[in-house]
């Protein structure tokens, strides 16, 4: 099994610094146009399958990426992002940014600290259904053989890979948020994920 997780493209919200997380938000064209070339990019890769998030980012950048392809697309809410709680929406100030202490800097910084907004939801949290996730794919035995695109978001495809290389929540990010359409690739060997690749930009070469 091989996945290609890949973080969808940019969204208005991504570039007024607003916090997404479950909201609904669409992308924009400039969202549309890195998928079309990340498409043309992985026109070669033999897809067999697509899971995506169930938000719309996700599923639209699948699909840009499919580029017509007749293959089954299933949705699957544990790879949707993380729950901001009464923080979505909210634009992070340069102050907030900062500032060690705000909520907005835990998160982003000093991960293994942060602590979720009312009804929103804990890194650790994330990081169980997404290896979940994972856990279930390694046992379905009519997917061993197969080349499967994932289309998520930020924290939930680093969740991902923490899950992958059993990281601690203080290095969460792992050298920082992806870039939208940013693609790892993982390779299921002997019963182990296995990274070959992390963070590929396609559209850069196009």
């Amino acid at each position: 099994m091989r996945l290609y997780i890949i973080r969808h493209g940019e969204t208005a919200w991504n570039t007024q610094l607003r916090l997404q997380g479950q909201t609904d938000i669409e992308l924009n064209e400039n969202g549309r146009l890195l998928a079309k070339k990340t498409a043309q990019a992985m026109r070669g890769i033999p897809f067999d399958l697509v899971l995506t998030s169930p938000l719309s980012r996700a599923k639209e950048t699948a699909l840009l990426v499919l580029d017509g392809r007749n293959i089954p697309v299933i949705e699957d809410t544990r790879i949707r992002e993380i729950s901001f709680g009464d923080m979505e929406g909210e634009r992070i100030s340069k102050e907030e940014r900062e500032d060690p202490n705000s909520r907005f800097y835990r998160f982003f910084h000093d991960p293994g600290h942060y602590i979720a907004a009312a009804h929103g939801e804990s890194i650790q949290s994330l990081c169980e259904r997404t290896a979940d996730f994972l856990a279930e794919l390694k046992e379905k035995k009519e997917w061993q053989d197969k080349t499967i695109l994932i289309s998520t978001h930020g924290a939930a495809s680093r969740a991902l890979l923490c899950a992958v290389k059993n990281t601690p929540l203080c290095d969460f990010w792992q050298g920082g948020v992806p870039k939208n359409c940013a693609v790892t690739i993982i390779d299921l060997e002997e019963g182990m994920w296995k990274i070959k690749e992390q963070d590929v930009i396609y559209y850069e070469n196009v």
